[in-house]
């Protein structure tokens, strides 16, 4: 097996078409404005894709069934940048509201943003700190790799 992509069911295809393609700039592989189904360049072509959440659930029979709210995540879309400040910076400057500001998570060899798209999807970007920025935990974990 092979990862295809991830594809994340939608209710308001236009509105996450728009955030995926203009908002975020990711690189529209197929798909546009009007459709049913896109996907987009994240560093693998086509790795992540938007589809109406209700035509999937006609073709898997649980039409009748409602989306969850009010839950914890159990999905995240990760997205590595360069430099994880800039991105915040420009991104804040398009409207996205993000859910924390950038953070040095030593424990984790990042820093780090999170935000959500316009279907509520969790997204975390990030860019790699220098190992010695790394909490020593961290540090002598990586030797076993």
């Amino acid at each position: 097996m092979e990862l295809n992509c991830i594809r994340l069911l939608v209710n308001d295809f236009d509105k996450c078409f728009k955030f995926y393609s203009e908002t975020l700039g990711l690189n529209v592989t197929w798909g546009k404005i009007g459709g049913d189904y896109a996907s987009f360049d994240i560093g693998i072509p086509s790795g992540l894709s938007i589809f109406k959440s209700d035509l999937m659930a006609s073709a898997i029979g649980n039409s009748e069934k409602t989306l969850p709210i009010d839950n914890r995540e159990k999905v995240a879309i990760i997205l590595k940048v360069d430099d994880v400040d800039r991105s915040y910076m420009e991104l804040k400057e398009k409207g996205v509201e993000f859910v924390n500001k950038p953070t040095d998570m030593t424990g984790w060899g990042m820093r780090a943003v999170h935000f959500r798209d316009p279907e509520n999807n969790l997204i975390e970007i990030w860019s790699e700190l220098a190992i010695e920025k790394w909490d020593k935990d961290l540090q002598n974990e990586s030797k076993e790799y």
